[in-house]
């Protein structure tokens, strides 16, 4: 007897080990594997203003015609460290990233410094040395002008001149040139040069009036306590100010714009005279936005060009953009009629046309092309799940499509506008790079990336249109069946959820969108499902703003739709659902254990909102309103009110050194369950912030593995 079972478990040792099994290093960034079943697309651009193609690829660049059939060699790192050591540049150990200003000059960053080179001449033409401790770089490569901080101080360099600071010492709470009002509202910089070089514009922050949040930095022999400024909703905000630094004279100024203190000032740009800078201006209640005109050398206040009320939100996300060679008019983003839609304005704040209509949105602009006759935009006209590529044109609007295949597209266009490198995937294909014109019609396909996994097989993955409750919105969602499918067995599930806005996790992209992780319980033998709910974008007005002074109500009842179908499948294991998800999807996994104990056993709650008050304000204040205004709304959404139903098994983990969902929020949580003696499982990272990364993400993913294995 005990002879067969030995045969028995050869076996299966045998039948188990001819497949190739993805483990957790392969399918967590920071895993050892991660990059070996990433679809990687071929890096090509134009060179420049030409319409001349150039590759990057190894330490190699290569070169070809728009119909030419072959690449050509171009230039590798011994060429290049060659030409930098006659400059006594130290030498690169890899070919940096190269950005073609034009068809023979091109200009690159490393760790230490800014280079640009002649490639013809084989010259270096700039270099500009980094200096240490400097962080938000700004440079504007013509000029060879640098802006930079250290520390809370703003600083400007010229070439390689002494840098001198311009903007500082005003005490830790004062800061300058740095992003503010906590990097929303498309702020992702704190420094905007005027295009001639002669104007830096940035932003002055000052926290002395927000309280101090303590973060503990264990590592110290003794912990060491170190504040953070963390604006709570319903308290007090930071003030914000701009200024305009003028390199002739050397002196700066700030703009004139007056009372409240505690309003938004984002998306700013100059004029193309440089005498002026447009700032969209949003009042602390987020629903009133004015895109107001400052003289930028005296700082007054000109006059107001445009504005925005809504009764729930306006949020400005992009700056005005001035279509060249048109005498000051320029493009506005907005979803003042319910998509996100492009509108050409003047400079005296005469709106001209709506550009775009309709119910989709345009995502990106790309870009005009050389005679201003068109603008490029990226869209969901198609469908809400792709993204396709059109040219638009300025004087009708007609729009003409450029990309054809069913997919999510990346789309790079040439200078002059007639030529776009357009890379797309979509559920079965990985990656597809081809060459157009930007009339649609293909020149030729550059390159067809492979399945990444090659041998190894991944569970079946299904794009699903689900509807509300109401039957009003279409839900997309995503479901990976587990490897070996046997629809006559029964199957756990994981609903991987976020559900937040400014999201989409599903899309008609390679594998759907889904993230190895779900790819990686599939093969584990679990269903993996994903729903985006109302409340997340590309969806329109109407779909993201439903959730307004609700959150966690709407999201989960959507959510929930979701699983009723899963319920309604024969293979599925009803009793053993299971929900992961992290920050705003931490507050969605609670939230959907709390409000349906009965359905999920199981959930992994990372970094989440417990207690909205706890948030901070840009952000909390936008979709809940104050604490004042809607104590109502803060309790429904309260998770320390809803301790009492959770029943199943739920595993909470956060960074304890957070400084976006800060510490405080799973704490009190843990606390509350105490009081009320119901069992949960905690997990802290020392160190971590909101996000755990690097390798012990790896540690992360396993962690939560292991706890659906233990108890789903």
């Amino acid at each position: 007897m005990k002879s067969v079972f030995v045969l028995f478990l050869m076996s299966v040792v045998v039948s188990v080990s001819s497949y190739a099994q993805l483990t957790i290093e392969d399918v967590i960034h920071g895993g050892k594997g991660f990059y070996n079943y990433y679809p990687r697309a071929i890096n090509v651009n134009f060179k420049g203003d030409s319409n001349t193609l150039v590759y990057q690829q190894s330490d190699s660049v290569f070169v070809q015609g728009i119909n030419s059939a072959d690449k050509k060699f171009s230039f590798d790192l011994v060429w290049l460290n060659a030409i930098l050591k006659k400059e006594s540049v130290a030498p690169l150990n890899r070919m940096p990233r190269l950005t073609w200003v034009s068809e023979n000059v091109f200009s690159f960053s490393t760790k230490d410094s800014f280079v640009k080179i002649d490639q013809d001449a084989e010259k270096v033409l700039m270099v500009i040395n980094k200096e240490k401790e400097a962080s938000n770089i700004d440079l504007l490569e013509d000029e060879a002008l640098m802006a930079f901080t250290k520390g809370t101080s703003l600083y400007l360099k010229k070439g390689n001149d002494d840098s001198q600071m311009i903007a500082g010492n005003e005490g830790d709470d004062i800061i300058f040139g740095q992003t503010v009002h906590r990097n929303e509202f498309g702020i992702n910089k704190g420094t905007f040069w005027s295009s001639n070089g002669q104007y830096l514009a940035f932003y002055r922050e000052d926290n002395s009036m927000v309280s101090d949040y303590p973060l503990v930095n264990v590592d110290e022999r003794v912990a060491k306590l170190e504040n953070i400024k963390y604006p709570m909703a319903g308290m007090n905000s930071h003030q914000v100010t701009v200024g305009v630094y003028n390199l002739s004279s050397q002196k700066t100024i700030y703009l004139k714009t007056g009372e409240p203190t505690d309003r938004y000032f984002t998306n700013i740009c100059w004029t193309p005279d440089n005498q002026f800078l447009l700032v969209a201006e949003l009042n602390r209640e987020q629903n009133h936005m004015q895109l107001k005109k400052y003289n930028a050398q005296s700082g007054d206040y000109v006059e107001t060009l445009l504005e925005e009320k809504d009764d729930r939100w306006t949020e400005p996300q992009h700056p005005a953009l001035f279509i060249p060679n048109k005498k000051g008019d320029f493009i506005w983003q907005s979803q003042k009629d319910g998509f996100n839609h492009l509108y050409i304005y003047d400079l005296n704040g005469k709106l001209k046309k709506q550009l775009t209509t309709g119910s989709w949105e345009v995502t990106k602009v790309l870009g005009f092309d050389k005679a201003s006759k068109y603008i490029f935009i990226e869209s969901t006209k198609e469908e809400a799940l792709e993204r396709h590529v059109y040219r638009v044109s300025l004087a009708s609007g007609k729009m003409n499509r450029i990309t054809q295949e069913e997919g999510v597209h990346r789309v790079k266009i040439s200078k002059d506008g007639r030529f776009a490198l357009t890379t797309f995937s979509s559920l079965n294909v990985p990656s597809k790079t081809n060459l157009k014109d930007t009339k649609g019609r293909l020149l030729k396909t550059l390159q067809v990336v492979d399945n990444p996994y090659g041998e190894i097989e991944t569970g079946k993955v299904e794009l699903l249109k689900l509807k509300t409750k109401d039957g009003n919105f279409d839900l997309d969602a995503r479901m990976i069946l587990p490897v070996g499918f046997d629809p006559s067995k029964k199957y756990p599930v994981i609903v991987y959820v976020y559900g937040g806005p400014h999201s989409q996790l599903v899309q008609n992209k390679w594998l759907g969108g889904a993230r190895g992780w779900q790819l990686y319980m599939a093969q584990k033998g679990y269903i993996a499902f994903t729903l985006d709910n109302r409340g997340t974008a590309y969806r329109g007005k109407e779909f993201a703003q439903a959730i307004h002074r609700q959150l966690g109500q709407l999201e989960v009842e959507d959510q929930m739709q979701g699983v009723k179908y899963l319920q309604s499948l024969p293979f599925v294991d009803a009793d053993r659902i299971g929900v992961h998800g992290w920050s705003y999807g931490g507050f969605m996994t609670i939230s959907m254990m709390a409000q349906h104990p009965d359905v999920f056993k199981v959930g992994a709650a990372g970094g989440p909102v417990i207690d909205w008050k706890y948030y901070e304000i840009m952000y909390g204040e936008r979709y809940m309103d104050t604490p004042q205004e809607n104590s109502e709304g803060y309790e429904q959404a309260n998770l320390k009110k809803q301790v009492k139903n959770i029943d199943g098994r739920l595993l909470v983990i956060h960074g304890a050194i957070d400084p976006v969902v800060v510490w405080q929020h799973s704490l009190s949580f843990v606390r509350e369950c105490v009081k009320n003696r119901v069992q949960i499982d905690y997990f802290p990272y020392p160190r971590h912030e909101h996000n755990v990364l690097g390798k012990d993400r790896v540690h992360l993913m396993e962690k939560v593995t292991l706890y659906f294995d233990d108890f789903l």
